[in-house]
C-alpha cells in the first residue's frame, strides 16, 4: 500500500516501476546496469491524501528470475515509487526486492 500523507505541490501521477539490477565484477571494478522492467501508473492526477493506495503488480516470466548473488556476478530487482509533480519535477525512491522460485 502506498499512502501520501501531504504534499505541497499537486501531484501529477504517482508510478511503480520494477527495476533489474545486474553487477558483473572484474579487476576494473565493477559495472552494474539497471533496466526497467514494468511500469505501472497507481495514481493518475492529484490523489487525496492520507488514503491507501493498492499496489499489485504481476511480474512478467521472461524478464525475471530468483535473486542471484555470486562473487563476481549478482541480478537483483528493485521497486521504484517515482512521483511525479504539476510541473513535470519527479521524486523517486528506490526498494530493494528479492525474488525466490520454490
Amino acid at each position: 500500500m502506498a499512502v501520501v500523507e501531504d504534499s505541497e505541490l499537486p501531484i501529477k501521477s504517482i508510478e511503480v516501476q520494477l527495476l533489474r539490477v545486474e553487477t558483473c565484477g572484474c579487476a576494473e571494478g565493477f559495472a552494474r546496469d539497471s533496466t526497467e522492467i514494468q511500469n505501472i501508473q497507481i495514481g493518475d492526477g492529484n490523489v487525496a491524501r492520507k488514503i491507501a493506495i493498492p499496489i499489485w503488480m504481476l511480474f512478467p516470466r521472461t524478464f525475471t528470475c530468483p535473486t542471484l548473488l555470486t562473487v563476481n556476478f549478482k541480478i537483483e530487482f528493485e521497486i521504484s515509487i517515482v512521483l511525479v509533480f504539476e510541473d513535470d519535477r519527479m521524486v523517486s525512491e528506490n526498494f530493494p526486492l528479492r525474488l525466490t522460485r520454490y
